[in-house]
């Protein structure tokens, strides 16, 4: 009887610890981990979520950028906090590309994070220069690049960014080979393209729209899995025929592996209440993001099967970031 009522009062004990830890949390700041600088597309995303959670959560969520080495900085100060529910990282697809192409990481941009959310999604477009006259399509690009290989060039803002490996991407299904010219960020990259001095660049759509509405780029294919609203007369790359694999954006919330999973499911849910809010998908679809939640698992499945699709690009190519 004794062991009967011992073994009772250890499972409620149990049970009303797990019920208490989503209750008792959070009962201090929240921090959002932004591995890039102020100013870009992942920094917009916290800020908009350490704008509203606080409303939900009932205390201050504060977003801190740690910039540097590709997002690797940021990304292990989290994967290294304590897993409380008070430290996460707000990322994009680099964080599985990185895994490949650092082999000196010394930490797992897939097994030392909890996934806790999908925020948005974004997509990249193919674009030229208008002056290049024989391959201003994706099938036209792909027979010169056949015909002179190494002759095309395309711009990316660093080595392993996910421009330059969606570009990978698709010179390994066309069996083509092109001139990487990688750039210390967009700008210049930019700059030259709109110059006539590089043929090619994959770009976010926000970045592309302004200069292709003015004439001075042409947009011949659309990363996504579907065609824009915005450019209904462009192709999806599958469409063009060069590859059945969109090369979109995704952009999460992570935290430390380890994290209590009632935590989590607070977090998701609060999160995905936020994105829902008209404000959020407007200032979102400024930086060609479109707001898109998850549950944790279906978050998880994506990091997983993408991480090790583009483990399997960086693998072909030889590629390297170290």
């Amino acid at each position: 009887m004794r062991s009967l009522i011992k073994k009772t009062l250890a499972a409620l004990l149990v049970t009303a610890g797990t019920a208490t830890t989503a209750f008792a949390w959070p009962d201090q700041a929240i921090t959002l981990v932004v591995p890039y600088t102020p100013g870009t597309g992942i920094d917009l995303i916290a800020r908009q979520l350490s704008a509203r959670l606080p409303a939900r959560l009932g205390q201050p969520v504060i977003v801190e950028n740690v910039a540097g080495a590709s997002g690797n900085i940021g990304s292990e100060r989290v994967a290294r906090a304590k897993p409380d529910g008070y430290t996460l990282l707000v990322q994009v697809n680099t964080l599985v590309m990185n895994r490949s192409l650092y082999r000196s990481l010394s930490y797992d941009p897939v097994a030392d994070f909890a996934p806790v959310s999908l925020t948005s999604w974004g997509t990249l477009l193919l674009v030229t220069n208008p002056n290049v006259q024989k391959a201003s399509s994706v099938q036209q690009m792909v027979s010169a690049a056949k015909a002179e290989p190494g002759k095309l060039t395309y711009a990316t803002p660093g080595v392993g960014t996910p421009h330059h490996l969606s570009m990978a991407l698709l010179m390994q299904g066309t069996g083509t080979e092109m001139l990487h010219v990688p750039y210390k960020g967009t700008a210049g990259a930019v700059t030259d393209l709109l110059g006539g001095r590089i043929d090619y660049m994959f770009l976010p759509v926000h970045v592309a729209l302004q200069h292709i509405q003015a004439g001075k780029l042409k947009a011949i294919a659309t990363g996504s899995g579907k065609r824009l609203p915005q450019l209904p007369d462009v192709p999806t790359l599958a469409e063009a025929g060069v590859t059945a694999d969109n090369v979109d954006m995704w952009y999460g919330v992570l935290a430390p592996k380890g994290t209590p999973a009632d935590v989590v499911a607070r977090l998701n849910k609060e999160i995905a209440a936020v994105l829902k809010q008209p404000e959020v998908a407007k200032s979102f679809e400024s930086q060609g993001m479109v707001p898109a939640s998850s549950t944790p698992a279906e978050f998880g499945t994506l990091v997983k099967k993408d991480a090790d699709r583009w483990a399997g690009v960086v693998k072909r190519g030889n590629i390297t970031a170290d």
